[in-house]
């Protein structure tokens, strides 16, 4: 692998353990990640066709594999959807994708991206960084992991509150400082 995508996986790597873990984004990540059940790919595909393509050849590999060895994969596509609107009408046919192979219902597909907009933000919302990778990234999930992950909780939807609350206090220069460390890590990891 060269050393510019060694860099932006070992980016995407501080970020999972930075932010997602460090700030308890998602409580069941440190899990995975501490048992090595986290697949990181990058792909070098620029357009939307290739990098379905790719998607489904990852899903396969995922459903395929003993969730033991591999619980979920994050997909990293730093030259394809860079653009966020194009990134987001990606993610239909995504799920079709999904669909088409007798997913649904047994995988599913988050989306992180640096520009993710929740409906009803504006872009400079700090929130919207609960979804904000370094590069843009498909979060292939196990339904049943999730729905056993949610179940071990009395509150589901404190999770969401709680990250709301985290990065309100966090504030945009928190989040700026955080991102730079994410950056820095990467450059001593590669």
């Amino acid at each position: 692998m060269d050393p510019e995508s060694e860099s932006i996986l070992a980016e995407t790597r501080a970020w999972v353990n930075r932010v997602v873990i460090g700030l308890n984004l998602c409580p069941f990540a440190r899990a995975v990640e501490v048992n090595h059940q986290i697949r990181y790919v990058l792909t070098e595909v620029t357009g939307a066709e290739a990098l379905l393509e790719v998607l489904e050849s990852e899903l396969r590999l995922l459903i395929g594999t003993d969730p033991a060895q591999l619980e979920t994969t994050l997909l990293v596509h730093p030259r394809a959807l860079t653009e966020f609107d194009a990134f987001n009408e990606f993610l239909g046919e995504a799920e079709a994708t999904v669909d088409r192979l007798g997913f649904s219902g047994i995988l599913q597909v988050a989306s992180f991206h640096p520009q993710f907009q929740f409906a009803d933000t504006e872009p400079e919302d700090i929130t919207n960084a609960t979804n904000r990778s370094p590069y843009p990234t498909l979060h292939l999930l196990r339904e049943e992991s999730i729905a056993r992950a949610v179940d071990s909780l009395a509150d589901p939807a404190s999770i969401y509150e709680a990250n709301i609350v985290t990065l309100r206090s966090l504030g945009h220069a928190g989040w700026a400082a955080l991102q730079a460390q994410c950056k820095r890590d990467a450059i001593v990891n590669v």
